[in-house]
């Protein structure tokens, strides 16, 4: 796996899912990390834990963003490398999906990604720097049920290929990882199925993806991240890359 010593690394959403997964592994890599989120609780534990840095932080809030963004910057001492995980993905009918629903998504997941790659960019516009946001197959591949999402993550993928253009002269590389990988909120909902809709999911995973389940966090997903973190993924940029057992074969 990549070391990143020396890394001045952010990561927002960190206090659950793929962005505490990152968060618990970076430091031991030699990262310096700072991570944001909104749980309080969870954020000191996994300070405490690894080391990191805690900031409480609403993606979707300008005003909060900017001020996170300096602490973050001053912390570190600079700034190298931005993983924006921070997001939501619920699930719906498209023809039930109410205005409300509609606004906390594409404000979370699209605004949030604009507001935080737009902050970090006074901090590397000097020295360059590497950002890396979070679509999924869903902006890609008809979802169902996940209208919402998709178009929220179809948001994300035009502006960071855009930024990616833009931002090239000053050094900048905008990537962006689409994953599928086990998390504790999706064992949890394994957890709480019944054995005939365990059975069905299961089965439904089996014509998805390699080995018929979803990737392992420390096995599958890290290593990558690690990578594309690194110096290793620096003429790496305007790219979708795909951590899913082949769900989405992009091209």
């Amino acid at each position: 796996m990549e070391r990143l010593d020396g890394k001045r690394i952010i990561v927002t959403g960190g206090t659950s899912g793929m962005g505490e997964g990152v968060v618990r592994a970076f430091p031991a890599l030699g990262a310096k990390v700072v991570f944001w989120g909104r749980n309080e609780a969870a954020g000191a534990k996994i300070a405490a834990e690894t080391g990191a840095h805690f900031i409480k932080a609403d993606v979707a809030d300008k005003a909060i963003v900017d001020a996170a963004m300096k602490e973050s910057v001053e912390y570190l001492g600079g700034v190298d490398v931005l993983i924006h995980a921070a997001g939501v993905a619920p699930h719906c009918p498209a023809e039930q999906i109410t205005a409300e629903s509609w606004y906390t998504t594409l404000n979370i997941n699209a605004t949030g990604t604009f507001l935080v790659n737009e902050a970090v960019f006074p901090y590397m516009k000097e020295n360059g720097g590497n950002i890396i946001n979070f679509t999924s197959a869903s902006a890609f591949i008809v979802s169902p049920g996940q209208a919402h999402y998709a178009a929220s993550k179809g948001a994300v993928n035009s502006w960071s290929r855009t930024i990616a253009k833009e931002w090239m002269p000053y050094n900048i590389r905008v990537n962006m990882i689409a994953p599928c990988i086990k998390t504790p909120m999706y064992m949890q909902m394994r957890a709480m199925m019944t054995p005939e809709q365990l059975a069905a999911h299961d089965a439904s995973m089996a014509q998805l993806c390699i080995g018929g389940q979803m990737g392992d966090m420390e096995t599958d997903f890290v290593p990558l991240m690690a990578f594309m973190a690194s110096d290793g993924s620096k003429f790496i940029t305007g790219q979708t890359i795909s951590v899913d057992g082949g769900i989405m074969m992009v091209r």
